[in-house]
């Protein structure tokens, strides 16, 4: 897995990459800003990015903006970004351009070195990796939309597990209970969301989605 990091804090660009060398991943680039993470996509044609969210020279969205642009140019590149804080506009424009290979996290998880990796593989192999504070936070927002009032609490906690990009058997097992009653929860979410069972859209995410569109 051939990876590229783009993040200004040289502690913690290094940091990731001792880690991620560690662990036998190939990081072929360590950049401390958008223009310079652009050429490394461009000369290294990574597997996926690592991009944190405020970079020079504004330190607002550069890395939101270079994460859009390098997909843009390397169709298929997985991106992980990392964010201090919960900032609700960037994780709702990240997830509404398309889900796959796509993960939002707290800097605070990579300290966690197991949750953090799982994230990056999830997203290196496609997936949708968002950090539980941010789903909290962005779900709780939500909580006046009337479509969001129809869920369960329990149908409440199978959203959240699915926006972070857990699969049917990890959400099974987060809630102790069996794979079956999650199938049915999903079912049951996805029927009060008005989302068909032909829409060819990654329904998981558009179920998130639908609560996010108005808090932007």
């Amino acid at each position: 897995m051939r990876t590229v990091i783009a993040e200004d804090d040289a502690l913690l660009r290094e940091g990731l990459a001792l880690l991620l060398r560690a662990e036998g991943i190939d990081v072929v680039a360590t950049t401390d800003g958008p223009e310079a993470f652009l050429r490394a996509v461009d000369e290294h044609e990574p597997d996926v990015a690592i991009v944190d969210v405020r970079m020079p020279p504004t330190h607002t969205d550069e890395g939101i903006r270079a994460a859009v642009e390098a997909r843009r140019r390397r169709p298929g590149l997985a991106v992980l970004v990392l964010s201090a804080y919960v900032e609700q506009a960037f994780a709702t424009d990240l997830l509404a351009g398309g889900s796959a290979g796509l993960g939002y996290l707290l800097k605070e998880r990579v300290g966690r070195v197991e949750e953090f990796l799982t994230a990056l593989h999830r997203v290196a192999d496609g997936g949708t990796a968002v950090d539980p504070e941010v789903v909290g936070q962005l779900l709780t927002l939500r909580r006046t939309d009337p479509r969001l009032d129809r869920l369960t609490e329990r149908e409440r906690e199978v959203l959240a597990a699915m926006a972070e990009g857990l699969g049917n058997t990890a959400i099974a097992q987060r809630l102790v209970v069996t794979e079956g009653a999650v199938h049915k929860h999903i079912r049951s979410i996805f029927a009060k969301l008005d989302l068909p069972p032909d829409d060819r859209a990654d329904r998981r995410v558009t179920a998130v989605l639908r609560y996010l569109d108005a808090a932007r």
